[in-house]
């Protein structure tokens, strides 16, 4: 418990704490993962075990943990009889994110995404621009930049080493070309990337 409030916003720690303490989860602090912050399931054993990624970024990591518990009751009340993220899930996340939404732990821009992502929230962050933005300004790593910011012909990077050339802006996505196989690519628009 303790090493999870570590990674939590330091006035949500009480309140993380109060929220967990009747719950019989097994916690796993995992190194960043590419495709997800997080994850739940139940084991073999039938006993739930939540994943996060470490990260220095406590806002991401308050919302993943939040966003997983949320699973963890969804769990409790339907078993696997209802979708992941179905209206059962969005509205007991709804029920948990509400006593954290407020100025003490969220900075006012992440605030106000956030509310308006609790409206209806989506599988994860990443699909809510407005709110993954705001998220992200608080990352220890800026030497990055955004696919979105690129413009046409820039040449780029990303976590896989392989080098992309941005063709255009779509309506949500951005097509890339690989530079290699000359194979085209849609980018979600918050995609970190290394400017060549």
């Amino acid at each position: 418990m303790k090493k999870l409030l570590d990674f939590v916003p330091l006035n949500s720690k009480v309140q993380i704490k109060n929220l967990l303490d009747n719950k019989e989860i097994i916690f796993l602090i995992k190194e960043k993962r590419k495709t997800k912050h997080g994850d739940f399931r139940i084991m073999e054993d039938n006993k739930a075990q939540i994943t996060l990624n470490r990260t220095k970024n406590k806002y991401q990591f308050i919302i993943t943990l939040l966003h997983e518990i949320a699973h963890y009751d969804t769990y409790l009340s339907h078993g696997n009889n209802v979708k992941p993220h179905g209206i059962e899930w969005k509205n007991n996340f709804r029920l948990l994110m509400l006593p954290f939404l407020n100025n003490d732990i969220f900075p006012s821009e992440i605030l106000k995404n956030l509310i308006n992502y609790i409206k209806n929230p989506k599988a994860s962050t990443e699909n809510d621009f407005n709110l993954i933005m705001s998220i992200k300004k608080y990352n220890s790593n800026t030497s990055s930049n955004f696919v979105f910011e690129l413009k046409k012909g820039d040449l780029f990077k990303i976590y896989n080493g392989k080098t992309y050339k941005f063709i255009r802006k779509r309506i949500k996505r951005i097509e890339c070309i690989e530079v290699e196989s000359q194979r085209k690519f849609l980018f979600s628009p918050q995609v970190e990337v290394k400017l060549i």
